[in-house]
């Protein structure tokens, strides 16, 4: 349980030194001490998605108007408490040395950082070519937003669910949504990617005005991207309970349900699939992890996609 002190927080045992509590990070006010509490808050849903997985730090030290940078490498400042895990350069230089966020005080060092959205692998170390999920990030191009993404959401449910497979869906916070295929057992990149590439052409091929698999951006005027490229070893997904700093305010990349998705669509409700800090709280109350399959569900797909 953290415990509050003046510019000092008290988590696990150690006091960690907070700064520029009051600095606004949005347009709309909210502040890094907002994010810090807000982090804490959905610690307990967010860390089981974060443990043992790399990071890349998106850190916005003058909030989300001015610039942001990754950081991939630990900082020299680092506290040792801090767990990390050295990962080889594709270069061949030295390892990059990435934060695991395995516990409550480190990721509360790393919001105070500046650190607002959460971007881990797919794979937990040290299984760095072992993706634990099959990602599809689907990104629409304007004047297309978040119910165009939903359409196309539902249509790859379908398709993946005429494999034989699961999957689960969250808004990204932003005009997108996330979908994921728990797999949990022994695959590689090398198959997990060829998989998840040839669903989105079999989409693109039977919704040629809505689906584009290519990723020329002149391409996806007013459709919706499939992003299948999101699985390979070196690329980061935002995850699940994380901030995003797209907006004036904050909205949390948070998972629904199939059922709140199609009817988002059939009511034209996008406003029905943003969601602010408190309100994310809030329903997690009530609804628990509808991404806790991601953490155990075991499946297997076969090595081309099926035809819906």
């Amino acid at each position: 349980m953290a415990k509050r002190q003046s510019h000092l927080l008290e988590v696990g045992g150690r006091e960690l030194p907070l700064s520029n509590l009051e600095k606004p990070m949005f347009p709309s006010g909210f502040t890094k001490g907002q994010a810090i509490d807000f982090y804490i808050k959905i610690s307990d849903y967010l860390l089981p998605h974060l443990k043992n997985r790399p990071v890349t730090l998106k850190r916005y030290p003058d909030g989300v108007t001015a610039k942001y940078f990754y950081e991939k490498d630990a900082p020299k400042y680092t506290p040792k408490w801090v767990t990390r895990f050295p990962v080889p350069r594709r270069s061949g230089a030295s390892d990059i040395c990435y934060v695991l966020i395995n516990n409550l005080a480190t990721l509360i060092w790393s919001v105070n950082l500046a650190n607002l959205e959460m971007h881990p692998f797919l794979h937990r170390v040290p299984k760095l070519e072992t993706p634990t999920a099959i990602v599809f990030d689907l990104d629409p191009g304007q004047p297309a937003g978040i119910l165009e993404s939903a359409e196309v959401a539902l249509l790859l449910k379908k398709a993946l669910s005429a494999a034989g497979l699961k999957s689960f869906a969250k808004v990204s916070g932003s005009k997108g949504i996330q979908m994921y295929v728990p797999l949990n057992r022994a695959v590689h990149y090398n198959q997990t990617q060829p998989y998840a590439r040839g669903l989105a052409e079999m989409l693109e091929r039977e919704h040629p005005d809505l689906v584009v698999s290519e990723m020329a951006k002149e391409k996806r005027h007013n459709k919706v991207f499939i992003d299948w490229s999101q699985n390979s070893d070196f690329k980061t997904t935002v995850a699940p309970y994380s901030l995003r700093a797209r907006q004036e305010q904050p909205f949390v990349s948070l998972p629904v349900s199939w059922e709140e998705l199609a009817r988002a669509v059939k009511r034209g409700k996008a406003d029905s699939l943003y969601f602010a800090p408190e309100q994310a709280l809030a329903r997690l109350r009530k609804t628990g992890d509808l991404f806790a399959p991601l953490l155990s569900l075991h499946q297997t797909f076969a090595p081309k996609a099926k035809h819906a």
